[in-house]
């Protein structure tokens, strides 16, 4: 049987004719080239008539476009190949002979090269596509270029011989056509990158939409603890102004039974709901368990007794209560700063306003030492607990806005 193709010995590609080999030479500098009864591949798409010669050239299509169908035209194509050399050829070979080496631009469609500049290849990019892809059609040079553009040579200008003449073929579409082709894949290449341009965006959104729901439920969880807190603060400030009203009811009672015990009067009659007696409220007691004392009460029960112990200069008291709240809040807002977190002993200031009324102890329940020969009180910086400073910032307010703050003495 006569050969159909031609066989390349270096990576096996069959090749319709002698002038295709010769590329395929010159391309690959192969040399090793025999007949092969193996006919070329000639898949037709079925959806847009794009010729492939290889399974390889199909499944690219089919990525790039979708398309799956094709027909196999490859026995309607095949023909006994010829061995001559054609003129063309010859005349290259002879003008080589001759010492004729000139290399110039091959001849390309000037009007496809045009589209292809106006679609925004570069000229060299545009020639060699027209060049390789036969010059055919403007969709077969787009077609060569998606298939070649990560070849290293794709912008460099294709040379042949000078005397090599390649005829512009024909194109086969009107201009009108060629210019509704033209059109089509520019429209194709915009709206390409128009969804590209999209699915980036989505993306950005999502990203927003995460970063959005983020900083939300921090926000969220930030104003949950702010009101746990206030609502702590304010329990513990009923409880205080509950125990106050109760102390006062019971000193009323006491100076009402002492001016009736005065004026001769007998004792008021007991209310007729019997209290319990002393043994049941102890017996009540001692089933409770005992709870160990928090740091906000040891805070709580200091400052109430600096309170007693100063009742008759409410001016003095609240003074300290205000310094300690500087000295506190100075050290929440600036932990790192060492000269917040140590104070002088024999300083006059803080002599008049915090050690005349014994508030060092106070100082010390929120983290601060006695140093260098009990001169200064010192907090650490890994000793700076904010829960412990929120808390006692929390006490202090309640000691100076709170009006019945200390008036029970436990």
């Amino acid at each position: 049987m006569a050969g159909v193709s031609l066989k390349c010995g270096d990576c096996g590609a069959l090749l319709k004719s002698v002038e295709e080999a010769q590329e395929h030479a010159e391309l690959t500098s192969h040399s090793n080239f025999s007949e092969s009864t193996e006919a070329v591949l000639n898949l037709v798409c079925s959806s847009c008539g794009k010729p492939c010669r290889s399974k390889i050239e199909s499944d690219l299509h089919t990525k790039r476009t979708g398309h799956t169908e094709f027909i196999d035209k490859t026995l309607e194509a095949v023909i006994p190949i010829s061995l001559e050399v054609p003129k063309v050829a010859k005349e290259s070979e002879e003008a080589i002979a001759a010492g004729s080496t000139e290399m110039v631009v091959p001849e390309v469609d000037k009007k496809l090269l045009e589209e292809l500049e106006a679609m925004g290849f570069p000229t060299a990019r545009a020639t060699r596509a027209l060049h390789f892809s036969g010059n055919t059609s403007l969709e077969a040079a787009v077609n060569w270029v998606v298939e070649h553009e990560a070849d290293p040579d794709i912008d460099q200008m294709p040379m042949v011989p000078v005397n090599r003449h390649v005829e512009a073929s024909k194109p086969s579409l009107t201009p009108e056509e060629m210019k509704l082709k033209a059109q089509e894949l520019q429209e194709r290449a915009r709206k390409k990158k128009e969804e590209e341009e999209r699915r980036m965006e989505r993306e950005r959104e999502k990203e927003r939409i995460r970063v959005g729901k983020e900083l939300l439920e921090a926000k969220r969880i930030e104003e949950e603890n702010e009101r746990k807190r206030l609502v702590a603060l304010r329990k513990a400030e009923k409880e205080e102004e509950k125990r106050a009203r109760e102390k006062i009811r019971q000193k009323l009672e006491e100076d009402k039974a002492e001016r009736r015990r005065k004026l001769g009067l007998p004792p008021e009659e007991p209310s007729a709901a019997p209290k319990p007696s002393a043994s049941i409220v102890e017996e009540k007691k001692s089933a409770l368990p005992v709870r160990p004392a928090t740091k906000a009460e040891h805070m709580r029960e200091c400052l109430r007794s600096l309170k007693q112990n100063h009742k008759d200069d409410d001016a003095k008291v609240k003074r300290a209560f205000q310094t300690l709240l500087t000295y506190i809040g100075n050290v929440a807002r600036n932990p790192d700063e060492e000269k917040f977190r140590k104070i002088r002993l024999n300083n006059q200031t803080f002599q008049d306003r915090v050690g005349s009324v014994k508030g060092v102890e106070f100082l010390e329940l929120c983290g601060f030492e006695k140093v260098e020969g009990e001169e200064f009180l010192f907090l650490s910086r890994n000793k700076v607990d904010m829960q412990v400073l929120n808390s006692a910032g929390s006490e202090l307010n309640s000691a100076i806005n709170n009006p019945f703050f200390g008036v029970l003495q436990l």
